[in-house]
């Protein structure tokens, strides 16, 4: 748990990364990784699964639950000086 808190400290600038990340770890580890005791993955002694899962299966799953970008507004117009045509920026 101590080389987690060490990364998390180091790498996560945003909470939204952090989450992510959390994540796709917790999903690797109940559906892509047999565990030594169970010789099955976690997802698979549940009931929640037929197959161990690949990285890619478990990208695809998150993709599809991502929101689709919206469309982006209009950029500020500067003057030929750099400066803002409003004048806030100079």
């Amino acid at each position: 748990m101590r080389g987690f808190t060490r990364l998390t400290n180091a790498f996560s600038k945003k909470v939204q990364n952090h989450a992510a990340m959390v994540a796709i770890y917790a999903a690797h580890y109940n559906f892509a990784r047999i565990h030594k005791t169970l010789r099955i993955t976690p997802s698979m002694a549940a009931g929640l699964s037929d197959h161990v899962w690949s990285l890619e299966e478990i990208v695809t799953m998150a993709d599809s639950y991502m929101p689709k970008p919206g469309k982006r507004g209009p950029y500020k117009k500067y003057d030929m000086e750099g400066g803002a045509i409003d004048g806030r920026i100079k």
